[in-house]
């Protein structure tokens, strides 16, 4: 009996665990752009990184022929913040041979503090400098956690 209590109590600590860590996502898909992030940060104190992703399509033609597609990991994700309802992320593309020294930058503001959600609301913007024409756009950002 006292085993079976033990691992019980060792199952229920590790799902604690587990959901203590927070996990995002965000998308937006409207006229200028496609995107979906996916990110994950410990809960302990400095809400270390565990896990990032996403991808973007520039719907801009002009855009598009440099940064029409693009997959990110971790090592894009160069700023985040999430603390009581709001969230804020930004993915740099540094870009590389296949830019022509051109860089993305794509920052989602989201949530607001004090009122944390499941589902939560924001907007993003996106710029490409070094290009041809300097490119800004903004729009709206749809995010939850699980």
């Amino acid at each position: 009996m006292w085993r079976g209590m033990i691992v019980l109590a060792g199952l229920l600590g590790a799902a604690g665990t587990a959901h203590a860590n927070s996990r995002y996502f965000c998308s937006a898909d409207d006229k200028e752009a496609r995107f979906t992030l996916e990110s994950g940060f410990e809960s302990t104190a400095g809400h270390k990184l565990n896990h990032f992703r996403g991808a973007l399509i520039v719907k801009d033609e002009a855009q598009s022929t440099v940064f029409g597609k693009r997959v990110f990991e971790s090592q894009h994700l160069t700023n985040h913040w999430s603390r009581d309802g709001e969230l804020l992320m930004e993915v740099f593309d540094g870009g590389s041979d296949d830019t022509d020294g051109a860089t993305l930058d794509l920052v989602v503001v989201a949530g607001e503090r004090g009122k944390p959600a499941a589902n939560f609301s924001g907007t993003y913007s996106l710029t490409i400098e070094g290009a041809d024409k300097p490119y800004a756009v903004e729009g709206k950002v749809s995010c939850g956690t699980k």
